[in-house]
């Protein structure tokens, strides 16, 4: 069995177009598709969005016993499903419960006129769900005869402009006790790789981070435990607002990020602010940086280094009630590594962030 990528992830949401306006308007997604009870998906309202190579479906249930209903209600608006490209959907089906694996959705089969689709559901961390695709015919056709093409008609403004390419990573919140379990469970049953891990500490708080990346190298996720020796940190916070295990960030690859920040930022796009002391040893730190300063610093982009090059990166705010999910956008200029330099940074502008969204006190009436 060959995990080839991350072919869709899948976003249950409390309402599918207001989401879908955020990400298409702020974000620049383009709607391309929809379906619901009248396409075959009951109990649930869908709707397809597309930048570059990502795929994006953002689902509301339309009855209290659909499992988009429940999550919502649990975890806040938030990435429930991370669909995994497969050679053989049944195939990898049997052998990953075979390898143990809670089976969840036996393989079905979505026949179009020019596209076979076929999928599978097992468990994977927390509620979230691994979808297994298998892609026969036209592969553009996304889910045939259950999520209808929409009109070209663009979602998000610069209608034609790319800024974001595919999905470099997702980051994992799992509670503490449980990283070793999850990095034993991809590498078991996934057949996942351990290509980096260390322990952090900043600010009093502490936490350990583990990669673990597919034989194709082309899905990655970053999980993440609090150390509970240490106080409470921004790890902690979003175990408690998310209700348990779940995906903390979703980071984007973008190949020019000055402009996609400068282009997200003009259509509303809140990023987390970097101290100004931040650059000023900066390229002392990483070396000559392709990419004027004085605008990495007026964006409040980060920069790291390791043995294979520089990345760029900055996060964005939270975007739910719960302060929970939020976005990374990222450049590889040859580096593979996560841009642990620059915790400390992100630690110090997540930190100021959760203290604006708790005011000291009510709002009078």
């Amino acid at each position: 069995m060959d995990i080839h990528a991350i072919d869709h992830i899948e976003l249950y949401v409390g309402d599918a177009r207001q989401s879908a306006f955020y990400f298409g308007t702020a974000v620049g997604f383009h709607l391309c598709g929809q379906g619901g009870p009248e396409t075959g998906l009951d109990g649930q309202r869908s709707l397809l969005l597309t930048q570059g190579d990502i795929r994006m479906v953002l689902t509301t249930g339309l009855s209290a016993a659909h499992p988009a209903t429940e999550y919502v209600r649990r975890h806040g608006d938030g990435i429930a499903v991370v669909a995994l490209e497969v050679d053989d959907a049944a195939g990898a089906y049997a052998e990953l419960v075979a390898r143990g694996a809670t089976g969840l959705s036996a393989p079905r089969t979505w026949t179009g006129a020019d596209a076979e689709v076929v999928t599978a559901e097992v468990g994977g961390f927390g509620d979230v769900v691994h979808r297994l695709v298998e892609r026969r015919g036209d592969r553009a056709v996304f889910l045939p005869g259950a999520v209808e093409p929409t009109p070209p008609a663009r979602t998000g403004s610069g209608a034609g402009q790319q800024l974001l390419c595919d999905i470099d990573h997702l980051a994992v919140c799992v509670p503490p006790g449980q990283l070793a379990d999850t990095v034993a469970l991809y590498a078991r049953v996934f057949g996942f790789r351990e290509i980096f891990t260390e322990h952090i500490e900043v600010a009093g708080q502490a936490m350990n981070s583990t990669v673990v990346q597919s034989r194709s190298e082309r899905v990655t996720l970053v999980l993440l435990e609090p150390d509970t020796s240490r106080r409470p940190g921004q790890i902690d916070a979003f175990l408690s607002e998310h209700h348990g295990a779940g995906v903390q960030h979703l980071g984007l690859r973008t190949d020019d990020i000055v402009t996609a920040v400068g282009a997200l930022g003009e259509r509303g796009v809140r990023f987390a602010g970097t101290p100004a002391t931040y650059y000023d040893d900066l390229e002392r730190r990483v070396g000559a940086i392709a990419a004027p300063l004085d605008r990495l610093r007026e964006l409040g982009i980060l920069v790291d280094h390791d043995h294979g090059g520089q990345l760029l990166q900055i996060f964005t705010e939270s975007m739910h009630v719960r302060r929970t999910l939020f976005l990374e956008l990222i450049e590889r200029r040859g580096a593979r590594t996560f841009g642990s330099g620059n915790i400390k940074a992100l630690y110090e502008a997540k930190e100021r962030e959760l203290a604006a969204a708790s005011p000291a006190q009510g709002v009078g009436v």
